[in-house]
């Protein structure tokens, strides 16, 4: 993704950094009703049809909002429909639209902006991956993204609070899919044409308003009092920018931040400080950290042997529970909390030995003849340094493998990324929805628009393809299960370890909401 930076509002923010004043203003420091917790990265864009990363999505879920969410209890309810059914059990949806919610201009929100908003984020002038990522069963989208039709077919209005989708065929995931930004609802009026790359044009009908962004430095947040669920228990939210773990750290003690998200090398320190350590959580996520071998831009991952040599030579168990300090080793694709996950299942092992075996019936005994290969990871993310340099370091000394590690920007890596132009490289995957087919179908299809490494397997395809359109989990799950099997067994990716977030939380809030995917939006935070 191309990175997005806004103009400067109006209302001018203290500088970041060394400056006077810090990160945000000392007037407001530590005042009641202010929320402050730190973005890691500048926000990528603030166009839900376009977002991409974790960041970037969790400060905008505060701003607009959509038909459906995942709740508290990790299940999809209504949100901006008050409720939705399937007449034909999973190709017709039918969302029935509240009446009386507000954009943040004081425009009620109706079916035809739903219907706007889809056309318009499956358009080639928005060419939005994500909509074509996520919107993709639904019938007429390929027709839409091509240019041949105006509209989505699948979509129709059929009176002010009623919205129809019909899909290509029954899709069990399909509502998952709906909680995605790409299908929260757009002011039109506000947008205007092309991307969201103003702030005025940033219009949703969530429970926060934008009220400024300064580049690099600080978005700030309003509470939208006309907000359909009740107004927000705080007045604002700040949200500075700051890249570096140990700053981050600092301005959570001296105050000048209610919530943090810890790297886990400051874990330890944390747990063996008094004051620190009850303010400490503990939260699992649904994400898989991941090493991505890249057949495009790399010919010799091409070689299912190269790869499993790759995956059999790096010791995921001493990465996540020494290097990392307990994080859950992963086997498998497929993470806790996702339906489909296997606690018992071991994928492919540790085993020195069998690496170098593979990797010279690959043609490259003791690495002799293997190219340098590039392994990047993303620029301020301490503990995806700590595991690069354990993987080059374990490639080196059992394989004979040079590995050069390179950090890299953000929005620069996205874009890479995209293009297919990482070689080896250091990422996560976090759920989009609770279904195996996020995890597997979604991203290793051949066909999957997600898939930027060219892994194919015909047998793994013809797994997924049965199973993402049976609607009977009990029938499903056994296909999917064998899937991930045989996409281990190819090491077409290679697990390291599952999340579980390490979390400050000031003493002073109250009222975070949680869900595996994260903070839900801040309606009933209270700061004293």
């Amino acid at each position: 993704m191309k990175r997005y930076l806004l103009p400067l509002a109006a209302i001018s923010l203290l500088a970041a950094g060394c400056g006077k004043g810090g990160f945000s203003q000392r007037s407001v420091a530590g005042k009641s009703g202010v929320f402050r917790y730190a973005i890691h990265t500048a926000p990528t864009t603030f166009d839900p049809g376009k977002v991409q990363d974790v960041d970037t999505s969790d400060l905008i879920t505060n701003i607009y909002e959509g038909l459906v969410a995942y709740g508290a209890k990790n299940t999809i309810e209504p949100r901006i429909a008050e409720s939705y059914s399937s007449p034909d059990n999973g190709k017709t949806w039918v969302f029935k639209i509240r009446h009386g919610v507000k954009f943040h201009n004081g425009r009620e929100v109706t079916a035809a902006d739903f219907m706007w908003t889809l056309d318009r984020n499956c358009s080639k002038e928005v060419a939005s991956s994500t909509a074509r990522d996520y919107l993709s069963d639904i019938a007429g989208v390929e027709d839409r993204f091509s240019g041949k039709t105006p509209h989505i077919a699948g979509v129709t209005v059929v009176d002010p609070n009623t919205l129809k989708i019909v899909l290509d065929q029954p899709r069990p995931y399909f509502l998952g899919k709906m909680t995605y930004p790409c299908a929260f609802v757009l002011c039109k009026e506000a947008v205007v044409e092309g991307a969201i790359d103003r702030t005025s044009q940033a219009v949703g009908a969530g429970p926060f308003k934008i009220e400024s962004y300064l580049p690099q430095q600080q978005v700030n947040l309003v509470a939208n009092k006309d907000y359909y669920g009740g107004a927000p228990t705080i007045d604002r939210i700040e949200r500075p920018i700051i890249k570096d773990a140990s700053t981050r750290l600092i301005k959570f003690k001296s105050g000048d931040l209610d919530l943090l998200l810890l790297d886990r090398k400051d874990v330890y320190g944390v747990e063996h400080d008094t004051a620190l350590k009850p303010q400490l959580q503990y939260q699992p996520r649904p994400a898989v950290y991941y090493i991505g071998l890249n057949q495009h831009e790399f010919p010799p991952f091409k070689n299912q042997k190269v790869r499993r040599a790759i995956a059999m030579a790096i010791n995921r168990n001493r990465i996540a529970t020494e290097l990392l300090g307990g994080m859950p080793e992963a086997h498998g694709l497929v993470s806790p909390g996702v339906m489909g996950y296997r606690e018992d299942y071991k994928g492919l092992p540790y085993d020195p030995k069998a690496a170098k075996a593979e990797l010279a019936a690959a043609g490259y005994p003791d690495g002799k003849g293997f190219p340098a290969v590039e392994l990047a990871y993303r620029e301020g993310a301490g503990d995806s340094q700590i595991c690069c340099e354990a993987i080059q370091e374990s490639l080196k000394q059992t394989l004979g493998i040079t590995v050069n590690v390179r950090t890299m920007e953000w929005g620069q890596m996205l874009d890479a990324r995209n293009k297919n132009k990482l070689q080896l490289y250091f990422l996560s995957w976090y759920a989009d929805y609770l279904d195996p087919q996020n995890f597997l179908s979604f991203l290793f299809c051949s066909d999957a628009k997600l898939n930027h490494d060219g892994y194919a397997n015909s047998e793994f395809d013809a797994l997924c393809k049965k199973a993402d359109t049976i609607i009977d989990e009990s029938t499903r799950l056994p296909l999917y299960n064998r899937a991930e099997d045989i996409a281990i067994q190819d090491g077409a990716r290679i697990p390291v370890y599952y999340q579980r977030d390490p979390i400050l939380i000031s003493t002073r809030v109250t009222g975070v909401r949680s869900n595996l995917f994260g903070q839900l939006p801040n309606t009933t935070v209270k700061v004293n």
